[in-house]
């Protein structure tokens, strides 16, 4: 269960577009935004951490050759360095040198491009989803969603696998079967959503005394799961396991009809975007 509350806020790092159609069955086939959505935490001893960091203009750079350009044109990116997550936090007094974790959800490039920008970040992960990408180029990293060069040149002396040892106790009933206690004092608690890439975790927390599920890619909106509404079948061909992402979404819809009061955040929901950070970023 969770022990202690954090602060929260829910911003964004720049978007792509696609049909809807795409991620949610019966959806439009006009281009409509994905947000980029990142966290920025303060921990009450430990201070500012994140959650992914949205996009950077290394994605650009990043893509500007064969075949990485082939992401570009798979996802077609919006993105001005305003909304860099550096930028970002220094409008809020926050120096990228003062945040010391960087949670990672998984390693596709829209959740990793801003790594380089804190020096002083240690990576916390599962090792299963580093193991997915880490020998991947060229083509084998585009169809993983990975951009190799994204990562600092330092990632692996800074890399904090997260202890699969450290399980945390979840509330009764809750639809997911691990939680592992990232910080040891119960604060943040990284939750097993596998199947749109291999080791992505989601992230249970508490703040404001209200609980949060930062679900990472598990879903992509909050219409799908509220109405049932999967991608279509086409998607598979970015996700590491179609079955894995069929559960994850299934124990999503789940987790909201036995815990309606826990507020569920995907990483690239238009509502999530326009209620959090239009309306502030705090959760």
């Amino acid at each position: 269960m969770i022990k202690l509350d954090v602060a929260c806020f829910v911003l964004e790092a720049g978007c792509c577009t696609h049909p809807q159609w795409v991620t949610l069955r019966g959806g439009s086939r006009r281009p409509v935004r994905f947000p980029a959505l990142f966290a920025l935490i303060e921990h009450p001893r430990l201070g500012y951490m994140l959650f992914d960091t949205g996009y950077t203009q290394r994605f650009f750079r990043e893509t500007a050759r064969w075949p990485y350009s082939l992401y570009a044109k798979m996802t077609p990116v919006r993105f001005t360095e305003r909304e860099s997550a550096v930028q970002q936090l220094r409008r809020r007094g926050i120096e990228p040198e003062a945040v010391r974790h960087i949670i990672i959800s998984h390693f596709h490039a829209d959740h990793v491009a801003g790594l380089r920008d804190f020096p002083n970040a240690d990576f916390l992960f599962l090792q299963e989803a580093y193991d997915a990408v880490r020998r991947r180029t060229g083509w084998n990293a585009v169809m993983a969603g990975y951009l190799p060069g994204l990562l600092p040149d330092d990632f692996e002396a800074r890399a904090q696998p997260i202890d699969e040892s450290k399980q945390a106790e979840l509330p009764p009933g809750f639809p997911f079967e691990r939680g592992l206690d990232l910080l040891g004092d119960g604060s943040l608690i990284a939750v097993d959503v596998p199947g749109h890439a291999a080791g992505q975790i989601g992230l249970l927390l508490s703040a404001g005394g209200e609980m949060h599920f930062l679900c990472a890619d598990a879903v992509w909106s909050s219409l799908a799961y509220r109405e049932n509404r999967p991608p279509h079948p086409l998607a598979g061909l970015i996700m590491s396991d179609r079955r894995k992402y069929k559960d994850s979404f299934e124990r999503v819809r789940r987790l909201h009809k036995l815990y309606p009061d826990i507020r569920i955040v995907p990483s690239h929901c238009e509502e999530m975007e326009r209620s959090l950070v239009r309306g502030g970023g705090s959760v």
